[in-house]
Formats: C-alpha cells, structure tokens, sequence
C-alpha cells in the first residue's frame, strides 16, 4: 500500500506542475508602447488642466472688468432718482423768476434776487453732482435730446430748428437724463 501511495504522490505531483501557470515576460517593445502610451495620457491630462486654467483666468479677469464697470456706473449714475425729483424744484425755480421777473415792486424786486442767487447755487451743486443742461434754444432738433412738443413757421429760422422751450432737459455725466420740451420750425 505503501507503494501505491508513493505512486499516486507521483502522480499529485506531476498533476501540480501542470498546475502551474507560465508568467510570461513581456517583450521590451511591449514595454515601451504602454510607457509611451502613459506619458500621452499625462501630457494630455497636463494640456486639458492648462486649457482649463486660462479659461478660469479669463473668466476671472472679465468678472473683475464687470465688477469695475458696474462699480463706475453705480458712483456716476447711482443718483440719478434724486437728481431726476430735484429738476421739479429747478423748474419751479424758473417758473417763479419769470413770473416776478419784471415786477416794479422793490421787495418783489429783493425777493427776485434772494431766488437767483439760491437758484444759482442750487445749479452749481448740481452741477458737481455731473448734471448739465441740455443745449436746445437755437439748435436744430435732435431726437436723442429733445421732445417736439409741436412744430410752428418760424420766418428767418432754419428747417427743425428750436424756436422755443417749454422744458430743459438735462444729461447726468453726459447720459440723457430728461429730454427737453421744444417747438420746432418748419417750413411753410
């Protein structure tokens, strides 16, 4: 019996070496390829976060213009709402002058200049604050500045030019803020 195991060990054995599995090596052309291979994933990988850098700083740089641009607008045209309610009070400045413009009346008279000289200082203010008339006696129309409130034959003036003015307009740093009221001329 002792025979018969010693066989069938043989045979266990011989059973195990076909067991065995040949690792084979791979062959040095192999090698390179798949290194070569890695290292274009690599520098493609490189090239993508490059690509994605520049885009990211480039869009960083265009949100930083924006910033700035709106910052701006926001200090030039940030009181726009006041000054549009405070061109009310200009006008009726003007309305009052005219009326007592004329008046024989010492005190109306005083009272005429107390309003000029106020008039006029509340002009420089707002003129700091970058409000400035829009030109329109004497000019010729424009759409972008002027509101036609009607036309008239005017002798001796010029096809749409401003004969008179109902309403100054006025820019804010150099932005339409109110459209001046006009009559234009026209031709018979």
């Amino acid at each position: 019996m002792t025979d018969q195991v010693a066989v069938e060990g043989d045979e266990m054995s011989k059973s195990e070496d076909h067991k065995e599995l040949k690792v084979e090596e791979p062959e040095a052309h192999e090698v390179e390829v798949v290194e070569e291979v890695e290292e274009e994933e690599k520098k493609h990988e490189e090239v993508d976060y490059k690509e994605k850098f520049y885009y990211l700083a480039a869009e960083l740089e265009n949100l930083r213009r924006r910033h700035d641009k709106e910052k701006s607008d926001l200090l030039k045209y940030g009181n726009e709402r006041i000054l549009s309610g405070l061109l009310e009070v200009l006008d009726n400045f003007e309305r009052t002058m005219e009326a007592i413009q004329n008046d024989e009346d010492e005190k109306v008279k005083n009272i005429y200049v107390g309003i000029e000289m106020v008039q006029k200082q509340f002009l420089e203010l707002l003129k700091k604050s970058g409000l400035e008339p829009v030109e329109s006696l004497g000019e010729i129309f424009d759409p972008n500045f002027h509101e036609a409130m009607a036309q008239q034959p005017a002798e001796g003036k010029k096809e749409n030019e401003i004969i008179s003015v109902f309403q100054k307009g006025y820019k804010l740093n150099g932005r339409l803020l109110r459209a001046a009221k006009v009559i234009v001329a026209k031709k018979d």
